[in-house]
């Protein structure tokens, strides 16, 4: 993987698109760009649930509005702190999407230590994610943070 690639991709997508584009481009680039990211989706918080904004994968998934504090993206809301689970199967929080997701990955989206959103990825390689992984879309996060 190259993610030192990626990230200037992505800077490139914050500092040339509009507000209302980088959230959708986001996704599809990370979507395209790495194999393992079975589905890759963002939801903004409204009120006190988590709302899905932008998605790409094979099919849609069914939890379009999410409680804070519900499943594995509501916990992660909740606390501020990205959630690695390597397999879902053995996550009680875990919000059954699609029979074929084996591991997935929040990243809250913060600006001033308030988290207002999430970037979700689910994979159907068990223990998809890497440290790298995980570091990559931290700056990710941090990045759409700062231009959304």
């Amino acid at each position: 993987m190259d993610y030192t690639g990626a990230e200037k991709d992505i800077q490139h997508i914050c500092l040339t698109r509009d507000d209302s584009e980088i959230l959708f481009e986001v996704v599809a680039y990370l979507y395209g760009h790495f194999d393992a990211y079975s589905w890759v989706g963002i939801y903004l918080v409204q009120g006190d649930h988590l709302i899905l904004g932008p998605w790409r994968g094979k099919q849609a998934t069914e939890h379009t509005k999410i409680p804070l504090g519900e499943g594995i993206c509501g916990s992660a809301a909740l606390s501020g702190k990205t959630e690695v689970i390597g397999d879902v199967s053995e996550d009680d929080r875990y919000l059954a999407c699609f029979i074929s997701t084996r591991s997935e990955l929040v990243v809250p989206l913060k600006k001033n230590g308030v988290v207002f959103g999430e970037i979700d990825i689910d994979s159907d390689i068990p223990d998809a994610f890497s440290a790298a992984d995980i570091v990559f879309l931290e700056k990710i996060a941090d990045m759409l943070s700062k231009h959304i």
